[in-house]
């Protein structure tokens, strides 16, 4: 057998569209950040995209009382369990305005399958979708696995990483058939205020879009801005908007898996279809949970965006502080989106990085961070830094870098 034919069977081994996915940059840093740790390394880990607050106690409770209900035990339905829908779609027009029936609320396994789910009830092939840059490294992956095309609108830092109207109208043609709207962004912070929202929201009217709203950092935002949720602002939009969101980032709950989308009922009966032969139910016991926090008050997610936003400060000071490096102040979420761009290509200690990707591999092996590089998220000479981490860290993380980027030379 020829080599050639070997690497033709070996490859045929996987599909070709699976194959296609990239891994996720940010669990890959962290699950490195890990591995280091546990051989005795002392790493500070920026990369992972979750709180480090426990669930709240009342949350946790809530499970275990479900795990002892013989209810929990057997399959529910697909869709969620009707009370969890129905508490979402209260805890909705609680928290955004956004009024929607539980029969258009679809429970699914955290937030990253709300977007599979999404985009693979919506697209078919050859459908492009406006994708905002800097993204959240998963989005381009099920567009694709859908067979949509992801179109990247570039944003600038000095535009706070927003697209505009004039941007989105250029990116378009006549195949566009989705938006794709993060407010707060993940991974700059950016927070769109309600005018460019109304006035993005009637384009994707007048053009006949779809629009995605991803909204799952909705109570993180600071210093005087406010989410707006784009249904609410357009209301014309409703009947071609599917909002997502989860428990994750508002209650400390990642592990938990726990998401859902909202949209028209037609489009939900058949993302419902389509998960009842993926997954069937979420677990009972992680909904029984989810139920507890939506329906309970929001003073543990108060406590910990107190805690976020004093971070927020605290690193966006000490980032700016650093030879070579600017950053832009996050509005919202739990991200700093510093550039790196007047450190790349001088000299750092016998070394002269020409990407963040090589950037932050020097990084990590010399000052023992970690952090994701900007290429990830469609932003090379950037990246990504998580301030959900104890202040301790975060202080000693930041004093590494700027220790490290001392050295720099020209």
């Amino acid at each position: 057998m020829t080599t050639s034919s070997t690497a033709a069977q070996a490859t045929a081994r996987v599909s070709a569209r699976v194959s296609a996915v990239t891994p996720s940059a940010t669990l890959a840093i962290d699950a490195k950040a890990k591995q280091l740790r546990a051989a005795g390394a002392d790493v500070v880990g920026f990369g992972a995209g979750e709180p480090d607050f426990p669930t709240p106690p009342e949350i946790v409770e809530a499970a275990v009382a479900a795990c002892r209900d013989p209810r929990n035990h057997h399959y529910t339905p697909t869709a969620g369990l009707p009370e969890l829908r129905e508490a979402i779609a209260a805890k909705t027009a609680r928290d955004s305005g956004y009024t929607a029936a539980a029969s258009q609320v679809l429970v699914t396994n955290g937030g990253k399958h709300a977007v599979y789910t999404t985009f693979a009830t919506l697209l078919d092939p050859g459908d492009e979708v406006l994708v905002p840059a800097p993204y959240w490294t998963t989005y381009p992956e099920p567009i694709r696995l859908a067979g949509g095309v992801p179109v990247v609108v570039e944003t600038s830092e000095s535009a706070g990483f927003k697209a505009t109207v004039d941007q989105l109208e250029a990116a378009a043609t006549s195949r566009t058939k989705v938006l794709l709207f993060v407010s707060p962004s993940n991974p700059t912070g950016a927070v769109y205020p309600r005018q460019q929202i109304e006035a993005i929201g009637r384009l994707a009217a007048e053009r006949g879009w779809w629009v995605v709203a991803d909204e799952i950092y909705e109570h993180l935002v600071y210093g005087g801005h406010e989410h707006h949720s784009m249904p609410v602002v357009v209301p014309e939009i409703a009947d071609r908007c599917v909002v997502l969101n989860g428990v994750a980032k508002t209650y400390a709950m990642t592990g938990w898996r726990v998401g859902w989308m909202i949209g028209p009922a037609d489009v939900v009966a058949a993302a419902a279809n389509l998960q009842s032969h993926l997954t069937s139910n979420v677990n009972n016991v992680a909904q029984r949970a989810a139920l507890a926090a939506v329906s309970g008050d929001l003073s543990a997610v108060a406590r910990m965006r107190a805690a976020f936003d004093h971070r927020r400060r605290t690193m966006h000071r000490m980032l700016n502080e650093i030879e070579g490096v600017s950053c832009f102040e996050p509005e919202g979420a739990f991200y700093c989106f510093p550039s790196f761009r007047r450190v790349l290509g001088r000299d750092l200690r016998g070394r002269r990085p020409a990407t963040t990707l090589e950037l932050a591999a020097q990084v990590l092996e010399e000052a023992s961070v970690a952090f994701v590089p900007g290429e990830a998220f469609g932003a090379p000479g950037y990246a990504r830094f998580s301030y959900a981490l104890s202040e301790d860290d975060l202080v000693r993380g930041i004093s590494r870098i700027g220790d490290l980027f001392a050295d720099l030379k020209d």
